[in-house]
């Protein structure tokens, strides 16, 4: 299994914190651990054995420094470079990211902070090729990227609100396997050749799908997870990382290097 990390922006939401550095390189846990760092553990503490490709953009240098310098678990983490970064959102990176991958993947977004049994959870849905982490709750407001689903497959995605109320909302974090990974490299190429492509976000493309193709869901609800968009959820994850990753890099360590 092998991993892609979405991490070519900014994070304008959280300036003046991204003034210089990307929002993957904020300090958010133990020892100054960074939320990359954070990722990348987590991936390797949930036995992703292959290559973690690290898609990147703003602030490249300093990523690509801190893997080489920083990095406190050995695996194989590959930096590739989008250079629409500047001028596109994240469908166009993660289309990208589709382009690196030779079998199947984790998709993580760049902000998506979770405890291993999350991903473990949605590994566990076997009936499905495309499968998405999805927390479910009372209220869901417009930072939520919501779901809609028919027969457990999701049917739409977005931040829109419609007639009908969410079925949750999708924390960031997609699993392809087997015929899945194709399924999602051709939907996304065939989504940045459209006329909004530049300017889109990659999870509506995935409640587009159709018949077999159709992502299915890994309920995760109750398990622990974060995403950081502005400041307040930079302060909350500090406050809850702590205890929870304090043990995670001898975890990691005690695992093979990913890509044995």
């Amino acid at each position: 299994m092998e991993a892609v990390i979405l991490s070519a922006g900014q994070g304008k939401r959280l300036l003046p914190h991204t003034r210089t550095l990307p929002k993957c390189l904020l300090p958010i846990g133990p020892d100054g651990r960074t939320v990359l760092d954070l990722q990348i553990e987590t991936l390797v503490a949930a036995d992703v054995r292959g290559p973690i490709t690290v898609m990147v953009g703003f602030g490249a240098e300093h990523v690509e420094r801190h893997v080489r310098e920083a990095l406190r678990v050995a695996c194989d983490v590959r930096l590739v470079f989008n250079p629409l970064h500047g001028h596109s959102d994240n469908l166009v990176t993660a289309w990208f990211a589709t382009q690196q991958v030779d079998g199947d993947f984790v998709l993580l977004n760049g902000d998506t902070i979770f405890e291993p049994a999350v991903l473990h959870r949605a590994l566990g849905v076997r009936d499905a090729s495309v499968v998405a982490a999805v927390n479910r709750k009372d209220a869901y407001d417009g930072d939520d990227m919501c779901i809609w689903t028919e027969d457990t497959r999701i049917v739409g995605v977005g931040k829109e609100r419609r007639e009908r109320e969410p079925d949750g909302e999708a924390i960031g974090l997609y699993t392809a396997r087997g015929r899945g990974v194709d399924v999602l490299r051709e939907a996304f190429a065939r989504a940045v050749a459209g006329p909004d492509g530049l300017r889109s976000w990659y999870p509506p493309v995935l409640g587009r799908l159709t018949g077999d193709d159709r992502v299915a869901v890994a309920d995760i609800s109750g398990l622990w997870w974060t995403e950081i968009d502005v400041p307040e959820d930079l302060d909350k994850a500090r406050v809850e990382v702590g205890s929870r990753f304090a043990n995670v890099p001898g975890e990691a360590r005690r695992a093979e290097p990913a890509g044995s």
